[in-house]
């Protein structure tokens, strides 16, 4: 009896060693691990994203005994491929990196399986502290492998002088802006009133249409190889009623970024991502190169329903490629530190995106901005996410090349469907054009 209680005292001692070795940490202070990353928050040496890290290695970094070394500064619409020849060895292209912020579709192309499942690494407990629709979004092939650290969103910025000059000799109000309709109508007299000018230049104007086909019910209106199923009645439907704005110089789709062409008087709206705030100016400065002050408002996104609305989730994630356990609880480490509330909150209000905790998002209020115009925009942000369900971007391989194909088809062709317009062409039958362009996108 005293051998075999022996037996398994030994056993439970053996089995709390082997438990014990399991549960310690694999950073050691003195022997510090290096993480390499590759951000796209801003190019320049001296930007937020870089700050930050420079605090971090300066602090829990030094502690922990982990160094994240930026070796690329990139933007989104390149990292993809970038990303893609370092992971196929490609001749000239940089390793691989540790760390990196990507789309869904990015992280999609590299293989979710190739990818640290942060829910691996982070309890449900600490998951339960983010915003749930972000946290969903990071989801790929049922691994959660994009983690959310800002996300931006769809907004309307306004010129807020001339719109109010607008508003006092036509009687319209921002209250107008709050449903499509009423946006089509504000586009229209805004044209008559102001000689020929177009209201507004979308950046997403895709985007738009999808949530629209949405918020109407439409959940097949793509089909299986990610683009739209042109069967669908209501997809025609939605983008003609964009295609006859645009054919008579209501809207445009934008040079690149609308904020150029609010900010020059081009237009007096822009429907862009959040992050545009970075470059909207205090002034307007109009081509007769008289200015005037800019007072910009900034509104959600008009909506079918303001009672139930919908609104996009935009941004990159970050993600951790998958080699030693060592750097995954790193990476762990670099990324509940990067996304505590506080300090989340102080990061994205620099760059114009939104928290991913729900905690920052209740510190909002009590935020000290420099700036009105920023605290119009959180104000605003924090209204979005109150009141509006957050609705993924479409995450198909290849889909944003063909939309950028056809916003080059879109710009090259709407000034002169304006001019066939005003020589008397019938705006049904310039729309149907741009909806045979829309179709032929390959």
């Amino acid at each position: 009896m005293k051998k075999a209680l022996s037996l398994f005292t030994a056993l439970i001692f053996v089995l709390l060693i082997l438990t014990s070795c399991r549960a310690a940490s694999l950073l050691d202070k003195n022997n510090p691990v290096m993480l390499t990353m590759w951000h796209v928050y801003g190019e320049q040496a001296d930007s937020p994203m870089n700050r930050l890290i420079e605090e971090f290695n300066q602090t829990v970094g030094r502690d922990q005994g982990i160094i994240i070394n930026v070796t690329v500064m990139t933007n989104t619409s390149q990292i993809g491929n970038q990303l893609l020849k370092a992971q196929s060895d490609v001749l000239g292209a940089p390793e691989m990196p540790d760390l990196f912020f990507c789309h869904n579709n990015n992280a999609d192309d590299l293989g979710a399986s190739n990818l640290i499942n942060w829910n691996d690494v982070f309890s449900k407990e600490e998951l339960d502290g983010y915003v749930e629709e972000f946290i969903e979004d990071g989801i790929v092939d049922d691994r959660l492998v994009v983690f959310p650290v800002s996300k931006s969103t769809h907004l309307l910025f306004i010129n807020g002088t001339q719109f109010d000059r607008f508003c006092a000799e036509t009687g319209v109000t921002y209250d107008h802006l709050s449903t499509w309709d009423g946006f089509f109508d504000v586009a229209a007299g805004f044209y008559t009133w102001s000689g020929g000018k177009p209201f507004c230049a979308f950046d997403y104007l895709l985007r738009a249409i999808e949530l629209i086909l949405e918020a109407e019910g439409e959940t097949s209106y793509m089909t299986e190889d990610g683009w739209y199923d042109f069967d669908n009645p209501a997809v025609k439907e939605v983008w003609m009623k964009f295609a006859k704005a645009l054919c008579q110089g209501h809207i445009v789709v934008s040079d690149l970024y609308s904020n150029t062409q609010v900010m020059t008087g081009e237009v007096i709206a822009g429907c862009g991502s959040s992050a545009a705030i970075l470059y909207y100016n205090d002034t307007v400065t109009y081509p007769d190169n008289t200015t005037e002050p800019m007072n910009l408002q900034i509104l959600p996104m008009p909506q079918i329903d303001p009672s139930n609305g919908l609104v996009t989730q935009a941004g990159v994630g970050l993600c951790s490629y998958k080699t030693t356990e060592q750097k995954a609880e790193a990476a762990a480490v670099f990324a509940r530190w990067f996304t505590q509330s506080s300090r989340n909150l102080d990061f994205v209000t620099q760059t114009g995106y939104m928290p991913v905790s729900n905690g920052a998002f209740y510190a909002i209020d009590d935020h000290s901005f420099e700036k009105e115009s920023y605290k119009r925009l959180y104000t605003t942000l924090k209204e979005v996410r109150d009141t509006c369900t957050m609705v993924k971007e479409p995450i198909y391989s290849g889909y944003y090349d063909r939309v950028q194909k056809l916003y080059d088809a879109l710009r090259a062709s709407q000034h002169k469907l304006l001019k066939r317009y005003i020589s008397g062409e019938n705006v049904e039958a310039l729309a149907e054009e741009t909806w045979r362009l829309f179709m032929n996108v390959e």
